[in-house]
């Protein structure tokens, strides 16, 4: 494939962007007052009956965003949301509705919340403006219940989409799990669920993405949380890769591509090595390909000014935002929800 933008294992240096730019805020507080905080900076245009798309993992995921984080989320900001999730187009913890329930009481949601599965009673369509792949893309029925949407990621590395920001929480995180998601990921007519990879799937992805945010918008609001960042997914649960990239923060933005770029470039940033295994990760799936082609379908800026929360609401670059960060990862005190510090 030529060396072009349009070549998801290249990695695109900012100065060679083009474009606007949007604002993407920036803490180092990973804890329930920094994602508040962050969140409060958004002033974001939620209206009506709110949704909050978070990946709430398989049983006994060490990685996923700590509950208690969202318990305190929820009750400061959105008591009256609702978190959403779909079932999974594999066979697993979270393939059918009643396995689902039975994950997520598992994994701790249950207890302070309830989650609605989107396509428990089954699936809508929704348009797809500009896309070469899809003209339309199916998602769970009751998602058109809700009136804004926050986007809450974990961001972190995936096994085919090379990592997983608010473009992949959104694009498969919203889609069916028995049409949308196989749309995306095999080609039809093949016996390999898994048949589209590589920039094809990202594109695909992203088009599923910009369907639910055309939806949605202007009350549709980003947040990526750039810790515990195995190469794995949330999907793999305990048995993802263990943790090797440090934790960085959490940043937000009320344009999805500048927020998932700021998070990449972040990581490409990182001093001593320390985003190499996720970069690799990154590039091997042509995952850089999610920003481009969101670029082209008019998704946002991939320009950004990033603001930082903890000196003064400076202007930072993102050398400048990661250059105190130690290389490796080590658990922080949410790590013993489980009991499971074993990376």
């Amino acid at each position: 494939m030529p060396n072009t933008a349009a070549d998801g294992a290249r990695y695109v240096p900012y100065e060679e962007r083009t474009g606007a730019e949007s604002v993407v805020y920036f803490t180092r507080d990973l804890s329930p007052e920094g994602l508040i905080a962050i969140y409060r900076k958004l002033n974001a245009p939620m209206t009506g009956k709110v949704a909050v798309k978070l990946h709430t993992g398989e049983p006994h995921g060490p990685n996923i965003m700590p509950p208690a984080w969202i318990e305190a989320f929820l009750a400061n900001e959105c008591p009256e949301a609702t978190i959403v999730e779909t079932n999974t187009f594999y066979d697993g913890d979270r393939y059918t509705t009643e396995a689902h329930r039975r994950t997520l009481e598992i994994n701790g949601w249950t207890r302070f919340t309830t989650v609605d599965i989107t396509d428990e009673e089954g699936t809508v369509m929704l348009p797809v403006t500009g896309g070469k792949w899809f003209t339309e893309m199916s998602v769970g029925s009751h998602l058109l219940n809700y009136d804004s949407l926050v986007v809450l990621t974990h961001f972190k590395g995936h096994t085919m989409g090379g990592f997983g920001g608010s473009n992949k929480n959104i694009g498969i995180g919203c889609a069916d799990g028995r049409v949308g998601k196989k749309e995306i990921h095999t080609t039809q007519g093949s016996d390999d669920m898994w048949s589209i990879a590589q920039e094809e799937l990202m594109e695909r992805i992203s088009e599923s993405t910009k369907a639910t945010v055309d939806y949605f918008a202007p009350h549709v609001c980003f947040v990526n949380v750039m810790r515990n960042m195995s190469v794995d997914c949330d999907c793999a649960g305990a048995e993802a890769t263990p943790v090797e990239t440090p934790d960085v923060g959490i940043l937000a933005s009320l344009d999805i591509l500048a927020l998932d770029s700021a998070c990449v470039d972040l990581v490409h940033e990182l001093p001593r090595d320390g985003g190499r295994a996720l970069m690799e990760r990154i590039t091997s799936r042509r995952g850089l390909r999610q920003l481009s082609y969101m670029k082209e379908l008019g998704m946002g800026n991939d320009r950004y000014t990033l603001i930082d929360l903890d000196n003064g609401e400076a202007e930072i670059t993102a050398a400048e935002a990661v250059k105190d960060v130690e290389p490796g990862w080590r658990p922080d005190e949410y790590n013993t929800f489980w009991g499971l510090n074993k990376h």
